[in-house]
């Protein structure tokens, strides 16, 4: 059976604040890069799935850099388009216990923004591929990143490839005149897999479970809670064989709870709930999910509960590692799965 995944969307360079120092006290940053789906890529790489990134970028040394990362990992970057003059980039500052981390982007006319349709030949790019990835960021760019995304679903539907979609819900970029909510439902109804978190459904279709308040969770989030958003996105995303809901509890910046939920064929599974006390960077921790996530429904084909639960661990694990790309192997997952989380030097 095929297994190659193509991702498509935006790659930044990540300027973090070193430690836990605020923007106005750092006098360097720590460079990086990540974006949504490339960290999904790296992810399937670091577990032996053969996988594609694709983006448009400039052709500027820090491009190059961006793409040489990439390959490091063992993502195929072949398709990757150039044009455009800048990459974008995002500077991140760490919270600490009550003070929230933060996010400035820096992303306007980066060129993937600046994409259009027919520019990528994705009847060539698809032509191997098993499944293919996007997420809700690609489309807040711009119309034209979200025309193209279109494109890319419907030859990945035409071809008989399975879709997936991360929501991922970001107000601070949807500034072109359209809304998440007009442009989105054409495009999530070309996918077969749905992934969201506890806000994505309420922020995008406003669907959201009864009496729950992300801001109040206590750490506490029932996961029987979601069933029923998960029973109205796959009412109104009919072509949806699957839904998955992440559910975080946060009792502050440093110290969170993390599990997840599935939804198919009218069953809910639901993860066991980790407890990830000392988080080292939980940027990327959804991605980190949903790259188990696709491993696992590709691996485990007949089995649900061992997809969640492989996604779950394993996103868990990203909270231990710095930077967007979770970098973690098959083997460290399993051993979590199985239950030995002491951290134990391994010699």
């Amino acid at each position: 059976m095929k297994k190659k995944v193509v991702t498509f969307g935006e790659i930044m360079l990540r300027l973090a604040a070193p430690d836990y120092l605020r923007f106005n006290q750092s006098n360097s940053f720590s460079a990086t890069f990540g974006g949504g789906e490339a960290n999904v890529a790296v992810s399937l790489a670091n577990y032996g799935i053969p996988v594609t990134f694709v983006t448009r970028l400039p052709e500027n040394d820090i491009a190059r850099a961006c793409v040489m990362d990439l390959r490091k990992y063992g993502v195929d970057t072949s398709p990757i388009i150039y044009g455009g003059e800048r990459l974008g980039i995002y500077f991140l500052e760490t919270g600490a216990v009550a003070r929230a981390g933060k996010v400035v982007y820096d992303r306007a006319h980066s060129a993937i923004s600046e994409i259009k349709p027919g520019m990528i030949h994705w009847e060539e790019v698809l032509q191997e591929a098993a499944w293919f990835h996007w997420t809700g960021i690609t489309p807040a760019l711009s119309e034209g990143a979200a025309n193209a995304c279109l494109e890319a679903i419907q030859t990945a539907n035409r071809l008989g490839i399975t879709v997936s979609c991360d929501l991922n819900y970001r107000k601070n970029l949807w500034k072109y005149g359209k809304s998440a909510s007009e442009v989105m439902p054409e495009l999530v109804a070309g996918c077969d897999i749905i992934l969201g978190n506890e806000e994505d459904a309420e922020k995008v279709f406003g669907i959201k479970p009864q009496g729950f308040d992300v801001t109040h969770t206590g750490g506490e989030v029932n996961a029987a809670e979601f069933e029923s958003v998960c029973t109205q996105l796959t009412a109104r995303f009919p072509r949806a064989q699957k839904v998955i809901i992440t559910l975080r509890g946060s009792l502050n910046a440093n110290h969170n709870t993390w599990a997840g939920v599935l939804y198919a064929g009218g069953t809910l599974y639901s993860s066991r709930r980790y407890d990830i006390t000392h988080i080292v960077d939980r940027v990327g921790g959804g991605d980190a999910f949903m790259g188990g996530l696709i491993y696992g429904l590709l691996t485990y084909t007949e089995d649900n509960q061992k997809a969640l639960d492989f996604a779950v661990a394993a996103s868990c694990l990203k909270h231990t590692v710095y930077g967007d790309f979770n970098q973690v192997t098959v083997e460290e997952v399993e051993k979590l799965i199985k239950g030995d989380a002491s951290g134990r030097v391994s010699r």
